[in-house]
C-alpha cells in the first residue's frame, strides 16, 4: 500500500532526540527517505538512524554545529555530498531554549540563541531551497510563546517571533513554485528541554494554562508536521499551526 510520503526525501534538523526524533520517525513511517541532522548528540543520532534502518527505512546522518558561524554552510555542503537527487521536505527543528529573564540574559546566551534559532534556520533554508523541487515543503518548528507571554524566556520567545515572520515571508516568496511554508508551534512538550514539567508543581502549572489535560508528547507535534508535509497539506501555507494543547487560549 502506498504511503503519503513515498518517494519523498526529508531533512530534519536536530533529529537526535525529542521532537526532532519523533518527526523523523513519523515521516519515515509515512514513507519518506530521511536525512537526520544532529549537532553534538552523535550516539543518540546513530541510535535513531539504526532503529529506522532496522525498520526498513532509508536514512542518512549529517552532522553540523549550527551554533558556529559556518554551521549552516557546513550542513548544506554535507547535504550536497550525499547521494540524493533533491530535498522535498525541510523541517527546521534544531533550536536552543535557555531559561533566562531579561536581566539574566548574557551576551553569550543571546548570541547562541540568535546563532541557532535565527541565523542557522535562515541560512539552512536559503541553502536547501535550490535543492528543493516545485511543490516542496518548508516546516519550521516555532513555539506557542510567540503569541503568549511566559516569564523567564524573554530572548527565546523573541527568536520564535522571528520564525513566525520569516515563515510568512517565505510563503509569499515561494508560492509561485507551489512550495508551502508553515510553522508548527508546540507548547510544553515532554522532552529534555521541558524537565520542569516533572518538577514539583509542574503538572499543576500545565493544568492551569492548557485547555486540554495531560502532557504534550513529541509524537503529537510530529503528527501536525506530517499533515503539512503530506498531500493533504498542499493548500496550507503561511500559517502558524498551534500544537500546544490550547495553551493560554
Amino acid at each position: 500500500m502506498n504511503k503519503p510520503l513515498d518517494g519523498k526525501i526529508a531533512l530534519v534538523t536536530g533529529a537526535s532526540r525529542g521532537i526532532g526524533e519523533a518527526i523523523a520517525r513519523r515521516l519515515a513511517a509515512d514513507g519518506a527517505e530521511l536525512v537526520l541532522h544532529y549537532g553534538s548528540g552523535r550516539a543518540e543520532a546513530e541510535a535513531v538512524a539504526a532503529a529506522l534502518h532496522d525498520g526498513g527505512h532509508r536514512v542518512h546522518l549529517l552532522q553540523a554545529d549550527l551554533a558556529a558561524a559556518d554551521g549552516a554552510r557546513h550542513l548544506v555542503d554535507g547535504l550536497k555530498a550525499l547521494p540524493l537527487p533533491r530535498v522535498d521536505i525541510l523541517v527546521n527543528n534544531a533550536g536552543v531554549a535557555p531559561f533566562a529573564t531579561l536581566a539574566e540574559t548574557t551576551p553569550e546566551v543571546f548570541d547562541k540563541l540568535l546563532a541557532v534559532n535565527v541565523r542557522s534556520l535562515f541560512f539552512v533554508t536559503q541553502g536547501v531551497l535550490p535543492l528543493m523541487p516545485d511543490g516542496g515543503r518548508v516546516i519550521n518548528i516555532g513555539s506557542a510563546v510567540s503569541r503568549t507571554a511566559f516569564p523567564g524566556i524573554t530572548a527565546y520567545a523573541a527568536t520564535k517571533g522571528f520564525v513566525d515572520v520569516l515563515t510568512l515571508q517565505l510563503a509569499a516568496e515561494l508560492g509561485p513554485r507551489r512550495i508551502t511554508a508553515n510553522v508548527v508551534a508546540p507548547g510544553a512538550i515532554d522532552t529534555r528541554m521541558s524537565t520542569w514539567i516533572h518538577a514539583p508543581g509542574g503538572q499543576e502549572t500545565l493544568a492551569q494554562v492548557q485547555a486540554l489535560p495531560g502532557i504534550g508528547q513529541p509524537a503529537q507535534v510530529a503528527g501536525v508536521v506530517a499533515f503539512l508535509a503530506g498531500p493533504d497539506g498542499a493548500w496550507t501555507t503561511g500559517q502558524v499551526v498551534d500544537a500546544s494543547g490550547g495553551t493560554k487560549l
